[in-house]
């Protein structure tokens, strides 16, 4: 069936996100770079380090979001200093002038946060692999345990600070209602029935903000769902499209799924709270609105 394939292979993006049948036919490309981003939350019982040790797609570097971040900061795999990404980036041997795919052991979870970061550090050539890991598995492609031959390369790096927001910046668009904020964590964390899984937090969620949980923009199989669909679950929720978008989540990984979401539905003007509400709840100063409000 050539036109339904036609259909298919229109839907890979490398800037964006690609199916695997789009990588396994890349794979031996000598300017692709392919990143196994997995990480879990705390208590979820699984070491990402470990599971790519003994098994990833060929060739993929690990790339530790929790190591490749700002520590100096208290909260959460806070972006990371532009010298510590370029640094980091050049011993994995991910450079100029490279395709980069991110995938991670999920399916589709936190491979979207190291999408965003490199987007944030101006590399446009990243795409998310739509299924992860799990669909690669499943279709029966290779896998290996070894890790890859790594070559430097430079990468130059043009933070695009747009992309992302600060407390402050949230706060003002929580009380002046001049941006949709979008959270992205289960309604019951949204509405504040439940304790927060970090210790230390209030529950609840940001006035104003609208609760698009991530799992809701995914398919059965852990794909993201096609670029209507993803607008139909926005307009359910009660978000308006028309208003520039900050996104939120719990740390600042699953957050970046709406704007990958976002950004396949063709919105360009959208950001992402990085300190989400790992630092929102922690200050009884901020205020918290529990319930659908």
């Amino acid at each position: 069936m050539p036109t339904a394939r036609g259909e298919l292979m229109a839907l890979d993006d490398p800037k964006t996100l690609v199916s695997t049948n789009w990588l396994a036919q890349h794979l031996k490309d000598p300017d692709l770079r392919v990143l196994d981003a997995s990480w879990y939350m705390p208590g979820s019982g699984r070491d990402p380090k470990a599971e790519y040790d003994a098994a990833h797609i060929p060739g993929a570097r690990f790339f530790d979001i929790d190591e490749i971040s700002d520590l100096r900061s208290d909260l959460p795999h806070m972006v990371p200093p532009v010298d510590k990404f370029m640094s980091r980036m050049r011993a994995m041997g991910v450079g100029d002038g490279h395709q980069v795919v991110v995938y991670d052991g999920a399916g589709l979870f936190s491979a979207a946060r190291v999408w965003w970061l490199f987007k944030l550090m101006g590399q446009d050539d990243v795409a998310v692999l739509d299924g992860g890991f799990p669909k690669w598995q499943a279709e029966g492609r290779e896998v290996e345990d070894m890790p890859p031959v790594i070559r430097d390369r430079h990468m130059m790096v043009r933070r695009q600070n747009h992309l992302v927001k600060d407390v402050t910046q949230v706060s003002a668009a929580s009380k002046l209602r001049d941006h949709e904020i979008i959270d992205a964590r289960a309604a019951p964390r949204f509405r504040g029935e439940v304790p927060e899984p970090r210790p230390g937090l209030r529950s609840g969620h940001i006035p104003s903000a609208r609760n698009v949980p991530f799992a809701t923009l995914l398919a059965p199989d852990g794909t993201l769902k096609p670029p209507q669909a993803l607008r139909e679950v926005f307009l359910a929720a009660g978000v308006d499209l028309s208003k520039p978008a900050i996104t939120s989540c719990g740390s600042g990984v699953t957050a970046a799924i709406l704007n990958l979401a976002l950004t396949r539905m063709g919105k360009s003007d959208h950001s992402l709270y990085d300190g989400s509400w790992s630092e929102w709840g922690q200050f009884p100063t901020l205020p918290v609105a529990t319930g659908e409000d």
